[in-house]
Order: structure tokens, then sequence, then C-alpha cells
């Protein structure tokens, strides 16, 4: 198993930004690529950014040049840096973990809000 634990999240005003972490426990070993994913009220889930064991990154093109995933190893934690951020990125962020299998882990989301 794998726990997953979002912090960062919050209200900002368009043009700012937020860092979010993720912070992993569990069999991590086990775990081949990182994420973040977004769901905006009404819509699905969507892929924001990846990162795999061997730091291949992955953006949706509505984030590319504004986000940055990274991660610490060291800390077991990944990150998503946003700036220039902007009313539409409003949404609940997941982190994920996804298994050499194929297992999908999710944390708990954490609510961010663009708005002035």
């Amino acid at each position: 198993q794998v726990q997953l634990v979002e912090s960062g999240g919050g209200l900002v005003q368009p043009g700012g930004s937020l860092r979010l972490s993720c912070a992993a426990s569990g069999s991590i070993f086990s775990l081949n690529t990182w994420g973040w994913y977004r769901q905006a009220p009404g819509k699905e889930r969507e892929l924001v950014a990846s990162i795999t064991n061997r730091g291949k990154t992955n953006y949706a093109d509505s984030v590319k040049g504004r986000f940055t995933i990274s991660r610490d190893n060291a800390k077991n934690t990944q990150y998503l840096q946003m700036n220039s951020l902007k009313p539409e990125d409003t949404a609940v962020y997941y982190c994920n973990g996804t298994s050499y299998s194929g297992r999908n882990f999710w944390g708990q989301g954490t609510q961010v809000t663009v708005s002035s």
C-alpha cells in the first residue's frame, strides 16, 4: 500500500503562484510514475503533469511553461510549482502514484482556487 498526502492548496489571485506538495509513505518502491491530476466542477479528472522514476516529465498542453513537477527522493515528496495561475486552473488537485503493475494510488485532494 501507498499513502499520499497533499498540501499547499488555497486561494490565489490570477497571475499568482502556488506550490503543491505530496508526501508519500508505504511501499514507495513499487511506484513507477508520480503525477498530479485535477478535477474542476462538472468536468472529468485530467492529468496535469507526471514524472517517471527516470525523471521523464509530461505536461498537459494547458499548463506547459507555467507548471513544473519535481520530486525529492530523500523526502519521498513530489511537488507541483504553479506559476501564472489562471481562473481556469481552479480545481481540486490530486496527487497520484502508479505502480509498475499499473495500480493507482490517490491522495485526498487539495483545493486550488484562482480568483480576484
